[in-house]
């Protein structure tokens, strides 16, 4: 790429501001243009990393024509208005995980990015990691047998107020959109891999969870499902109580243990799989370098793959998010999550 992809953000929260620094080290991209609800924020983001253009308002950022790209990461009910509105201005989309609130949403931002023909990617970080290629490569090479349960946690304790993001419903908090839908593309992408597709639909969904009080939101929950080809899948995640967030696959002829599932790598260190055939007392570590940073991956991702409007697996594909969003939906339901503006 002989010129830098320019990139707009929208929202100045925290994850926002992670994807900013990763991004001043990447070798495709740089950022142009910040977008706030207040001209404060976007002068104190804009101060802080160097950005050009600075506006007290997202459209800001879609109506400037130096822009081409937008990383998009408010709250989660906001999502899919603004994505839609950036296709709308013809702008490359990334889009923060959860994709949307429900798989509804999603089938609508999706529809916008196809009608405007603009690339469209869910930003799960992990996704584009190379931990996880080389963990689908492993199950789809056999390395642990045939899979047969497959067990992913997400979880923390929020101490926050209750009016916080992630405690309030009407902001589309709670656990499952969080952190569990991080949970949930994982069982989904071992699944596919034990049976050579990208991904796989369970076939059989069952969950309970606690709900807030103070804010309606799942507080934390745990689920199971079954998979085509009699694979399990427990997954488990919370905003009110902290677990170990790993994931662990168990096989017919070993397992594999992924101590950093979600963050692998995060300023370009070793990431590593853990790999124990059955009857062994003392397994292997499978090393995985990259050396860039995590977010700096996923922003390089999107540059490679802008003409083909698509990344490629294990990275989000569009139908791998609609059948997230689905997944996402059916657990919500299990427990009696719904919010009062779907």
């Amino acid at each position: 790429m002989s010129q830098k992809l320019k990139w707009g953000i929208l929202s100045t929260g925290r994850i926002a501001r992670t994807f900013a620094r990763d991004l001043r080290e990447s070798r495709t991209g740089e950022l142009i243009a910040i977008g706030s609800r207040t001209q404060e924020a976007a002068e104190q983001f804009g101060e802080e990393f160097g950005v050009k253009y600075r506006y007290p308002t997202y459209t800001g950022v879609l109506e400037n024509p130096e822009v081409e790209v937008v990383y998009i990461c408010p709250i989660n009910p906001l999502h899919a208005e603004w994505a839609i509105e950036a296709a709308e201005a013809k702008k490359h989309i990334l889009l923060e995980k959860p994709f949307t609130v429900n798989v509804r949403e999603a089938e609508q931002v999706i529809e916008a990015a196809r009608r405007n023909d603009v690339f469209l990617m869910e930003a799960f970080m992990y996704r584009c990691h190379p931990q996880t290629k080389r963990l689908v490569e492993l199950i789809r090479e056999g390395a642990i047998g045939q899979v047969r349960i497959i067990q992913a946690t997400f979880s923390f304790y929020a101490e926050l107020p209750v009016d916080s993001r992630i405690l309030e419903a009407r902001l589309g908090g709670g656990g499952i959109l969080d952190v569990g839908c991080y949970c949930v593309s994982m069982c989904r992408l071992v699944a596919g891999a034990a049976m050579g597709r990208d991904f796989a639909e369970p076939i059989d969904l069952h969950a309970v969870g606690r709900l807030r009080e103070d804010g309606g939101v799942d507080d934390y929950t745990a689920g199971i499902a079954k998979f085509p080809g009699d694979i399990v899948a427990q997954f488990s995640c919370g905003v009110g109580v902290e677990q170990d967030n790993t994931v662990r696959i168990y096989g017919t002829e070993g397992h594999i243990f992924l101590q950093e599932p979600w963050v692998p790598g995060p300023q370009g260190q070793p990431a590593c799989i853990h790999l124990r055939k059955r009857g062994e007392k003392k397994g292997q570590k499978i090393v995985v370098t990259d050396g860039r940073r995590l977010y700096t991956i996923e922003a390089d991702l999107v540059a490679e793959n802008i003409a083909d409007r698509q990344a490629p697996p294990p990275a989000m594909t569009w139908d791998d998010t609609l059948g997230n969003m689905r997944m996402l939906d059916r657990w919500r339901n299990a427990i009696g999550l719904i919010y009062n503006f779907e």
